[in-house]
């Protein structure tokens, strides 16, 4: 990754931590579902009316829409709903990270450095402390097995979603991300009819001008705008143009941000074993992601192989680099 990419993934990391906070206060009003729907319809139409259609492999975008904009939420969404703290949903819900690595090594091919492997489990390492010192400490029944479980099939939803962007190959990823906003609505909606009854949404929003109603409207007006106009639409940016290994484990930061957000705006207070394993992660991520690959030279080296001389190895390089086709 570049340094400007790296960038643009803290900026996401950011983004993506004050996420939970925004849940938080959204769902104190509107149902999981009717939310998550919402979300999306928000910027449904005028991406309808104002932006083209993007260049995408259909089948890929359909997963990524299922698996980042669909069933992720869903799962993350119901599972707040049912008593999991922001702090802990944004540290859970990171397994996505993981999975995606061991996702794009089975079914891209990609090959991680020993430098990049050694990053992602000090990470998950620090991860597990701090969910460790969460089940442990003072607090304990934070979170029942359920919600837990519904968040880690949210980063397993995320995962999956991750694999179907960088397979979709889209020619504008941002244009990619408007347009999952629309084919992700229908049914997240059909799922808040048929689970939670037409009339749950529909009250919810005659009652918006309540304070509630007014923090729910803050908090959807941020999930829509900067957590998945400009979170995503970076994130599958950069997804496109790097390997899924190496950005993926960007992700492991999010939780830093969310339990800090989650201390200074919901209360809640980290431990010293949360700094900790916040320390840790940040070490860890920054081990995986700023690891740099051998260079061809010095794999040919390894391998035994003679090096070629500079014009031929440019003509090498430039050997695939065009754009697939679609």
């Amino acid at each position: 990754m570049s340094t400007r990419d790296r960038l643009l993934a803290l900026c996401v990391v950011f983004l993506w931590g004050l996420n939970f906070v925004a849940i938080h206060f959204s769902l104190e009003h509107f149902p999981p579902f009717f939310l998550a729907a919402l979300r999306f319809a928000v910027m449904a139409i005028p991406v309808i009316l104002f932006v083209r259609l993007p260049k995408v492999r259909l089948k890929w975008f359909l997963l990524y829409v299922a698996g980042f904009g669909t069933v992720q939420f869903m799962f993350l969404f119901l599972a707040m709903s049912l008593g999991m703290p922001a702090g802990l949903a944004s540290l859970v819900l990171q397994t996505s990270a993981p999975f995606t690595v061991v996702l794009g090594v089975l079914f891209l091919r990609e090959r991680m450095t020993v430098a990049q492997v050694v990053g992602l489990v000090v990470a998950v390492g620090g991860m597990g402390l701090i969910a460790f010192d969460r089940a442990t400490g003072s607090d304990v029944g934070v979170a029942a097995l359920l919600p837990i479980g519904l968040t880690i099939l949210g980063g397993l939803s995320w995962a999956i979603g991750n694999i179907g962007g960088r397979l979709a190959q889209p020619d504008d990823s941002f244009r990619m991300t408007l347009w999952m906003s629309v084919v992700a609505t229908p049914p997240l909606y059909l799922a808040s009819l048929i689970i939670e009854g037409p009339a749950a949404g529909i009250d919810s929003l005659m009652t918006i001008g309540t304070e509630t109603g007014l923090r729910a409207l803050g908090g959807l007006v941020y999930l829509s705008v900067f957590g998945t106009l400009i979170g995503a639409g970076l994130w599958t940016m950069l997804l496109s143009r790097n390997d899924a290994s190496r950005v993926s484990p960007m992700s492991l930061l999010v939780p830093v941000v969310g339990i800090s957000a989650s201390f200074a705006f919901l209360g809640e207070v980290p431990t010293a074993g949360e700094i900790v394993g916040a320390v840790i992660v940040v070490a860890g991520c920054a081990a995986g992601v700023m690891a740099r690959p051998r260079s061809r030279m010095r794999r040919r080296a390894a391998a035994g192989i003679p090096t070629p001389n500079r014009t031929a190895d440019a003509d090498l390089a430039g050997v695939g680099a065009g754009t697939p086709d679609r």
